[in-house]
């Protein structure tokens, strides 16, 4: 099955792209049943999933470099810094 997905943002009017992927069957009709629930377009929600993914991807990337920097610069926590984080953990898990 294909779709074909205008990007947009729900915020300001941005140039869109047109972006045509292939679904599995069931996930579409899934994607279908939910838009119908929340009253949205299936480009809606796939541009909405998609936003979310790559701006959780981007962070993850950014601070996995960040601590390679933190890392490479000799910048590491304490045994007493890690001491008080693992008695933090213990108390809350308690």
């Amino acid at each position: 099955m294909r779709i074909r997905l205008y990007a947009h943002n729900i915020h300001r009017m941005a140039q869109t792209d047109i972006l045509t992927l292939r679904l599995d069957s069931k996930l579409k009709k899934k994607l279908d049943k939910l838009a119908k629930a929340t009253d949205r377009s299936r480009s809606f929600l796939v541009s909405e999933a998609i936003r979310e993914y790559v701006a959780l991807n981007e962070w993850q990337i950014e601070e996995i470099k960040k601590g390679l920097r933190e890392a490479d610069a000799g910048d590491f926590a304490s045994d007493e810094e890690m001491e008080q984080t693992v008695r933090k953990w213990v108390r809350r898990a308690g």
